[in-house]
């Protein structure tokens, strides 16, 4: 149902989110309407939830990871891990930042931080 639909999203806007309890401060109202709206209209919600099952599913630990990664945790997300796990799991991490605001939605919720992140690490492979 739409109403479930929108539970379900607001929900993880609540809890991965940069936000003081009301996931309204980091993302705004509209945005997440628009963002339920896409998910309902595009009835994608169980195939963007089978990347978080597939992701914790299986153990990637074990696979080689030979290629260059940038990483930028942003501060609220609901997984943060620490740098010696990303330069344990990536042999050619060559970015790594820990942003102080935002959380999972970082995009939605800091859009200045995020895309500021995003030209910091590109500028390091050009």
């Amino acid at each position: 149902s739409p109403v479930g639909q929108a539970m379900w999203i607001y929900e993880k806007f609540q809890a991965w989110s940069d936000n003081k309890g009301d996931p309204a401060e980091a993302i705004s109202l509209d945005q997440m309407l628009d963002d339920i709206t896409l998910y309902w209209l595009t009835d994608s919600a169980a195939s963007s939830a089978r990347l978080y099952y597939e992701s914790f599913a299986k153990d990637f630990s074990r696979m080689p990871l030979d290629f260059p990664v940038a990483v930028s945790i942003f501060k609220g997300d609901f997984f943060t891990p620490p740098k010696m796990w990303g330069e344990a799991t990536y042999s050619k991490l060559f970015y790594w930042n820990e942003v102080p605001k935002g959380g999972h939605f970082a995009a939605l919720e800091q859009p200045d931080l995020f895309v500021a992140e995003l030209r910091k690490s590109f500028a390091q492979v050009r």
